[in-house]
């Protein structure tokens, strides 16, 4: 782009928001419509479909594209694309609405979140979904599960976004348009993006702060959609990185944002789709560590590394920044990785979020070496906070 930023995406940000005039229309013309009752991971996606973050979709995903990406993790046009984006119903559901018509999508309340224009409506095979996207069939994936709860028709076709989900963090709620426009004031050309779903602990700071010598900023972009329900709540999570970025990063380099989606837990495949939309937000590179969207022992501690070797880099346009496991080296005196460090590892300090958690709730601040004071502290008083 001419502006010196990555280019999104397949070429340009697919903005699905209607205008003012437009949704005060489509308001009038919902109300004559069918209604779909969508859930909250749905209303994450028509977010992102709104604001550019999953450009090149304009809606949720017709027969060649769900098939395309389930089989091949690309797009029937042969652009990179790793998770099906899909509206399901029930069989009944389906039955009563017309190829070519319009439904109207609303929230658990009524109110309409998008209208859509149905133009395909077709069965899938779950138990296919669950084996290429997930890795398993097993429903005890959180992944899996939703798959296996939802309906057993997929509707396909754009969507208009009328009104977006709750917009908390709305002071960090950047769209892909907005974080262009930041990283473009600031001078920034390469960008390495972070994704997470948990605190920055020294770990992830040394391999943030090894990313941030190579490239003009750090867009650190927690993800704020559902995640599992023993994952530290997101509100929690915003009060450490602000904490930390406030002591402990160069205030000019670095940009704190949210991502609204809904995590996934595809470890490998999430990886692609974590950096893809990146991209979209103006990033050049993406870090991804070890076990990158995991969950329980699904995946392999690099496979969400490796996985990038299956893609043209020209087509899949941003890149990936690959860090080994991070520990601190009491001989080293510093943080280190199995690529810099000698010593054996009785010398790393490697605490697991299991034993942080049980250091936390009963009041103890991890060692420094694991996470930095003002952090723990934070999270200190949020697992205090039930018990008062």
């Amino acid at each position: 782009m001419a502006n010196g930023l990555i280019a999104p995406h397949g070429g340009e940000l697919v903005i699905n928001l209607a205008s003012e005039d437009e949704r005060a229309e489509l308001q009038k013309v919902a109300r004559t419509l069918s209604q779909i009752v969508v859930g909250s991971r749905q209303l994450a996606d028509l977010e992102m479909l709104a604001n550019g973050a999953y450009s090149p979709l304009g809606g949720f995903m017709t027969r060649d594209d769900y098939l395309s990406v389930v089989n091949d993790m690309h797009l029937s046009n042969g652009l990179p694309w790793s998770i099906p984006i899909t509206l399901s119903v029930t069989a009944d559901q389906a039955n009563a609405i017309a190829l070519g018509s319009q439904v109207a999508l609303v929230n658990d309340q009524g109110a309409l979140q998008a209208v859509m224009t149905v133009e395909e409506k077709f069965g899938y095979d779950k138990q296919l979904e669950a084996r290429k996207v997930y890795r398993t069939e097993e429903d005890a994936h959180p992944g899996v599960k939703v798959v296996y709860q939802q309906g057993d028709i997929l509707l396909g076709g754009p969507v208009r976004v009328v009104a977006l989900q709750n917009q908390a963090f709305a002071e960090f709620r950047f769209t892909p348009t907005q974080s262009r426009a930041i990283f473009n004031e600031r001078g920034w050309k390469r960008v390495v993006g972070f994704q997470t779903r948990n605190p920055v602990h020294r770990a992830h700071e040394y391999i943030q702060k090894c990313a941030l010598e190579t490239v003009d900023g750090l867009y650190l972009h927690p993800l704020v959609g559902d995640t599992k329900g023993d994952d530290i709540p997101a509100d929690v999570r915003m009060r450490c990185y602000e904490v930390l970025l406030a002591n402990y990063y160069p205030a000019d380099r670095v940009q704190l944002g949210v991502l609204p989606a809904a995590m996934r837990y595809a470890g490998p495949r999430e990886a692609i789709f974590h950096a893809l939309m990146r991209k979209n937000y103006g990033c050049s590179h993406f870090i991804v560590g070890r076990d990158h969207a995991g969950v329980g022992n699904y995946y392999g501690t690099y496979d969400a590394q490796r996985i990038f070797s299956e893609f043209d880099p020209t087509k899949l346009g941003i890149t990936p920044i690959f860090f080994d496991h991070t520990f601190f080296c009491k001989v080293c005196d510093s943080m280190a990785s199995q690529k810099t460090c000698p010593h054996s590892s009785e010398h790393h300090v490697i605490l697991s979020g299991t034993k942080v958690r049980q250091m936390l709730r009963a009041g103890q601040v991890p060692p420094p070496q694991f996470s930095r004071p003002e952090v723990a502290k934070v999270l200190i008083e949020a697992m205090r906070q039930p018990e008062a």
